[in-house]
């Protein structure tokens, strides 16, 4: 049995209503980890295996063009929860500055954090239920407004970045099932950020045997076994809300936190390209909206949608409204969406310089723009390390730009022969956070 803690639920009020005649919807948020966005059955990938996550998107909403605001867990994880991005929540790193195993730095940060008011607290103001699974970085859940917690949190016992409740999915799905039948009509709020397809690549034999089969490099078999994974466990969460008929009346959103590229044997993450980099193997992934009756199934592959967007549209499904400091659409609503004309994000060290000052972490700055990406590099801090404990300093320290639907990969750059297109981006860039 996984040891977990129980906390009372908050006393039921009256709720929203999400439509004429409507019950209030269940939320399930599914945030895969360090998953690259071409790696599914349904981005047409010739070999990983993701029935059911092809099934989700079948049924849902579908953008391939989503972006998270950060290519790193914790601070990509906090622009989820808050709706806001990173520059604005201020946690820009993994860590704060020195030692990560700081019990009191640590705890500043989550202090940091917990000045923004999360989609948690504004539901559980509702009379919302919630329980958090999986990877979560911000001390004690219940002060972000869950009901129920896996993790402990607490720093002073080595809670980083989930604790026990990073068990979920690779030991057992039971307390997300037991929080749901718990809930017992009652509206609910669901944290599902399972620790895969997260290394250590350990996936069971079961799931290994297939790729080994395939003759593919020892390293990437076992991250596409990874993946298999982690789709088991969205088909066995799914399931279980039909088998409770819970389907029709829940949310489901899905996304990874940052993406990923395997690369054989021991050479260095940032050669890469994707974990905490400004590049879109480490900032896209796709976005699913799933919501039986009320949002139409469908793919759209030229709409630019990003990770602050979730908060808006959870609390809109709700019937609430979305905080002031919110940047982010309701992605079901087509006109806004349509007339947005860019997304941003920002790369962040690591371990933070500064915990109260975004600029002072800051290393590149990037937007897109119809199919043109600027990647800028923050100059002042061209010396730092991304990593605290390696000398690479980061990627290119000029300015990039790319055409993404023609070059995805972004291997040409075109910003020297672009200098009116690099301005242009550079303004919007600009007017969006000038650090």
């Amino acid at each position: 049995m996984v040891s977990r803690r129980r906390i009372l639920s908050l006393p039921l009020v009256a709720m929203p209503a999400s439509g004429a005649g409507q019950p209030p919807p269940n939320v399930v948020l599914v945030i895969s980890d360090d998953h690259g966005w071409p790696d599914y059955g349904f981005q047409g990938h010739p070999r990983v295996r993701t029935p059911n996550l092809d099934k989700l998107a079948a049924e849902s909403l579908v953008f391939t063009r989503g972006y998270v605001t950060a290519s790193l867990c914790r601070p990509s994880l906090a622009s989820m929860m808050t709706g806001l991005y990173p520059h604005q929540h201020r946690i820009t790193g993994n860590d704060p500055p020195g030692n990560p195993r700081d019990a009191a730095g640590r705890a500043r940060m989550v202090e940091v954090y917990q000045r923004s008011r999360t989609v948690a607290a504004r539901l559980a103001a509702e009379g919302y239920l919630s329980h958090q699974s999986g990877k979560w970085w911000e001390g004690d859940c219940r002060c972000c407004g869950f009901t129920e917690c896996m993790s402990h949190g607490d720093v002073s016992r080595g809670g980083r970045h989930g604790d026990v409740g990073l068990r979920i999915g690779r030991e057992t799905m039971q307390p997300v099932f037991d929080f749901i039948d718990r809930a017992a009509r009652r509206p609910f709020f669901l944290w599902y950020a399972p620790f895969l397809p997260h290394t250590p690549h350990d996936p069971p034999d079961r799931l290994l045997s297939y790729y080994r089969a395939l003759d593919l490099p020892p390293s990437l078999a076992r991250y596409f076994a990874m993946i298999e994974w982690l789709d088991e466990t969205v088909g066995q969460l799914t399931g279980f809300l039909e088998k409770r008929d819970l389907a029709r009346n829940t949310l489901v959103l899905y996304l990874a936190d940052n993406g990923w590229i395997q690369l054989e044997g021991n050479r260095p993450l940032h050669e890469t390209r994707a974990k905490l980099s400004p590049y879109d193997a480490g900032v896209r992934t796709p976005i699913m909206v799933r919501w039986p009756g009320r949002v139409k199934p469908r793919r759209d592959e030229r709409t630019l949608v990003s990770s602050v967007d979730l908060a808006p549209t959870i609390l809109r499904a709700c019937g609430l409204a979305p905080e002031p400091a919110m940047p982010g659409l309701n992605l079901p609503d087509a006109s806004p969406l349509a007339r947005r004309k860019a997304i941003f994000g920002s790369i962040f060290v690591h371990t933070s310089i500064d915990i109260e000052k975004p600029s002072a972490n800051l290393k590149y700055r990037w937007i897109v723009r119809g199919r043109w990406k600027l990647i800028e590099p923050y100059a002042p801090n061209a010396s730092l390390p991304l990593w605290e404990d390696q000398a690479f300093t980061g990627w290119s320290q000029n300015a990039e730009l790319y055409d993404v639907l023609a070059d995805p990969a972004e291997k040409n750059n075109l910003a020297a022969g672009s200098p009116d297109l690099v301005r242009s981006l550079r303004r919007d860039l600009d007017a969006w956070w000038r650090p």
